[in-house]
């Protein structure tokens, strides 16, 4: 054989070696069985946290990927937004915030695992629950049911993502961080709603999933119904009695929800961390061995993606990175330490099914073997009022009510889920600390302003004869549309006249002759809503303009896809004989679907391009010493020069009424400050005890939902920038002002009884007490530059109002040569470390710093 071609015949036989290697080296399988998910033949016990790339911008996607593991999670899981990724049928769009391909890599090249959950519905309080509009509009189609129009999209789609997954080398069988996948979403609360149909929807959904041939497993999350091999899923508040539909699949947790969304009129949701952690614990001691938070950090829905109606434009859901990308505390930590915790045992989770053992009345164990002698154990009090002491393998522990011990050794308690040892921050505000905070007030004289007229005012304004239903006329592309009408009032009649409007949602300005009479709206739970108003006309021709307005579009329940919005009747009672129904009678329409039915957008500041940098310096704005304020309508400009730092900027818009923002072109979202919670509903103190809901322990009871508004480092350039409102009520933008972060304040208060950390527990200890810690943490980038408050012995308040107790040590000068110029530093609480100002006393230590640059 010639020398050449024998050199060339080795060479392609090392080059498949090495592929074939390559390939057998990262690829991994994934399967499961009764216990656990399998990966590469190994049962893994894992902490998922949901993160959805849209709702944050790609700069700090790393970032907020590295949160997520430093605080303990193995998985990130996201949906997948059909109507983004496809806003025109067959045209799609995989770029910036919507760059899913990017966003799944960023979290491989963190060393953690990806849930994708394709759906395609989302729900996720986003619009129309990530359907595309467009999906409405195919004649004879009927959303998630058995029709095969919709089922023909659904596939399209679903095999566009997973085809993209794979081109991409992105499933875990081809070396990438993929190890589950979702179709369908919650189907089994709808349901019943199709009968039938919605049975055999079902199985072709799955059947359909597992004929893409992912090589992962796929979920149905929430649907008892899912056929095999698919798992079915549990979410909700608490999933510890949740059981999987067939004995060999394993006991999983998608959504456990860390707060609630907001909505705009109502008090802002909090869920203790105490309680959350308690959930999680109960979980893992009673066989559970995948969660994931819903959300881990929830972000924001910036420009009109957020679902309806009235869905706020924060979506922060009191996670443990808030909306910001900033560490959440306590619950961040105390979370990373119950991980923590669970990771200890998991040699132990994995091994066997649990021993449950009664100890009395809502009391008991969970015991996991790994050999006859080798055991771990989880000890409840589910009793949401008594604490209980209980005797177990010999030792006796003390259970608060509502919490769970976690013994990785059957022996030594590391974790309680009602004890908090980690530091805690002075206030869930991110922005709420005026030591740490910069306010930028925008100048008065700055503003420039353009004033639109009520009703129609394009020339390709149509006329019917009868009202029509909102969405199928704006198609979405704006959250405004005008009805105009005209009355006639004869010499002979009263002009007094009553007014009857009922709408299907979401708001409505009411004009009569060009003048405000009233405004209307609905709410988050029920967006319709009626108005009945006195209105006084004038002999001959009188005008009857409404602006009426979405907030988001219906994005859960049974045939959600066909519900409508806008005014539905119009009803005049006045000198005529009965009732004037104007329902019935020739209005005049302007919407946004210009390019479909030659018609123009909502608003005429949004036809004119009002929001765009472009024109930024047109002839259309007007300037003044000071601008109008308190006027609906009206479009605002100005410039601001951005703030020293690295962190996100917020935009206090307190001042406002109901409207939208940009920021250099780019829609921060919706505003609605004008619109207050219900003034009771509210406590001051909650008691995480006992089952927990959306509505228990609400904050800003008689206050807006949301008055901050994220504007993201990256939207923000050098010098000059663009801020544009368009504002429909009345406000005043001469107190808007820009704030930006320059530190924080972080506390620690920790009782000589309290655990040690997690992180310091061995194993083969024997029954020992571990020596609790204050540890102190800074965000990236900040150090400790300064103690507020020290104090060992029985310091009272919280966080930001500590003050000395009646025994007090001072070691205010010990605690800032430890930790003075560090980005975290730990201080051992024991009186051999910090002395013993009240001997017989049980101590706590309470520390307060501040971090910045």
């Amino acid at each position: 054989m010639d020398i050449n071609k024998s050199l060339s015949l080795a060479l392609v036989f090392v080059s498949v070696f090495v592929v074939y290697c390559s390939e057998s080296v990262l690829s991994t399988t994934v399967t499961y069985d009764h216990r656990a998910l399998v990966i590469d033949g190994k049962r893994r016990v894992l902490q998922s946290g949901s993160i959805h790339y849209p709702r944050s911008t790609p700069e700090v996607w790393p970032e907020l990927i590295r949160k997520s593991k430093e605080g303990g999670l193995d998985v990130i899981e996201t949906y997948v937004f059909w109507n983004y990724h496809e806003p025109v049928r067959g045209q799609y769009y995989f770029e910036g915030r919507f760059d899913l391909v990017k966003f799944v890599k960023a979290v491989q090249e963190t060393g953690l695992l990806v849930h994708l959950r394709i759906g395609p519905y989302a729900c996720a309080e986003w619009n129309y629950g990530g359907f595309p509009l467009w999906l409405h509009f195919i004649p004879g189609i009927q959303f998630r049911t058995t029709n095969d129009l919709f089922k023909q999209e659904m596939l399209r789609f679903l095999t566009k993502i997973v085809g993209l997954m794979k081109e991409e080398n992105l499933f875990a069988s081809q070396g990438g961080p993929i190890i589950l996948a979702q179709v369908e979403n919650e189907y089994e609360l709808v349901e019943w709603a199709y009968g039938v149909a919605g049975e055999l929807y079902v199985k072709w959904a799955a059947e359909t999933a597992m004929s893409l041939n992912t090589t992962v497993p796929w979920v149905m999350c929430r649907q008892e119904d899912a056929p095999d091999p698919i798992i079915n899923t549990c979410n909700g508040f608490y999933c510890d009695q949740f059981t999987p539909n067939s004995p060999s699949k394993p006991k999983m947790w998608t959504e456990n929800y860390s707060g609630w969304f907001k909505s705009f009129g109502y008090p802002i949701p909090h869920r203790p961390v105490e309680d959350l952690a308690f959930a999680i614990a109960r979980f893992f001691e009673t066989g559970g061995t995948f969660h994931n938070y819903y959300m881990y950090f929830g972000g924001t829905n910036f420009g009109r993606t957020a679902g309806g109606p009235l869905v706020a434009t924060s979506y922060d859901y009191d996670a443990p990175i808030d909306e910001y990308g900033f560490i959440r505390q306590p619950k961040w930590g105390h979370l990373r330490d119950l991980h923590l915790a669970i990771k200890h045992c998991e040699e132990y989770l994995i091994s066997s099914d649990p021993i449950r053992q009664q100890f009395g009345h809502n009391i008991e164990a969970h015991i996991y073997y790994k050999s006859s002698n080798e055991c771990a154990a989880f000890l409840a009090n589910y009793d949401s009022n008594l604490d209980a002491n209980v005797s177990f393998n010999g030792n006796l522990y003390f259970l608060p009510a509502w919490s769970v011990s976690i013994l990785p050794d059957c022996k030594n308690v590391i974790f309680n889920t009602a004890k908090v040892v980690t530091q805690r921050n002075s206030d869930d505000n991110s922005f709420a600390h005026k030591t740490s905070v910069n306010k930028f007030l925008l100048s008065a004289s700055s503003w420039s302003w353009y004033k639109e007229k009520p009703g129609v005012w394009g020339n390709n304004s149509f006329t019917e004869s009868r009202l029509l239903e909102q969405i199928n006329t704006t198609k979405d592309t704006s959250d405004f549309l005008w009805y105009t009408t005209s009355i006639n009032i004869m010499p002979d009649q009263s002009n007094e006249v009553f007014l009857f409007i009922e709408s299907l949602g979401h708001a409505a300005l009411i004009f009569v002759n060009k003048k405000l009479v009233v405004f209307g709206y609905g709410n988050h739970d029920d967006a319709s809503f009626s108005i009945s108003e006195k209105i006084s006309l004038v002999e001959g021709n009188n005008t009857l303009d409404v602006l009426s307005m979405m907030v988001g579009l219906q994005n859960f329940g049974p045939w959600f896809d066909v519900q409508g919005a806008g005014i539905f009747s119009v009803v005049l009672v006045g000198p005529w004989k009965g009732k004037y129904d104007v329902s019935s009678g020739e209005w005049t329409y302007q919407d946004s679907n210009a390019m479909n039915h030659n018609y123009q957008v909502g608003l005429e500041g949004e036809y004119l391009g009002l929001d765009k940098v472009s024109l930024a310096n047109s002839s259309l704005w007007k300037k003044g010493s000071i601008p109008p304020v308190n006027k609906t309508l009206i479009w605002y400009k100005v410039t601001f020069l951005a703030p020293e730092g690295k962190g996100p900027l917020a935009l206090n818009l307190t001042s406002m009424g109901k409207g939208q923002a940009w920021v250099n072109g780019q829609s921060i979202g919706r505003y609605w400050p004008a619109y207050l919670s219900p003034s009771e509903g509210c406590t001051k103190s909650c008691d995480y005890r006992g089952e927990y809901d959306s509505t228990k322990c609400q904050k800003n009871c008689g206050q807006p939902a949301q008055t901050l508004y994220h504007i993201p480092l990256s939207w923000v350039h050098p010098g000059e920038n663009l801020l544009v409102l368009h504002e429909e009520l009345g406000g005043d933008p001469t107190k808007i002002s820009v704030l930006t972060r320059t530190g924080q304040e972080v506390c620690s208060f920790i009782s000589e009884e309290d655990p040690g950390p997690a992180d310091s527990w061995k194993p083969n200890l024997g029954f020992v007490s571990q020596s609790p810690e204050a540890r102190l943490a800074c965000e990236q980038g900040w150090r400790i530059t300064s103690i507020n408050f020290a104090s060992f012995g029985s310091p009272q308040g919280n966080c930001g109002a500590f003050r000395t107790g009646i025994c007090h040590g001072n070691i205010l000068s010990m605690v800032q040569k430890a930790c003075i110029g560090l980005e975290q530093c730990s201080i051992p609480v024991s009186t051999a470390n910090l002395g013993d100002p009240c001997p017989g006393v049980l101590k706590s230590l309470a520390i307060e710093a501040i971090c910045s640059d």
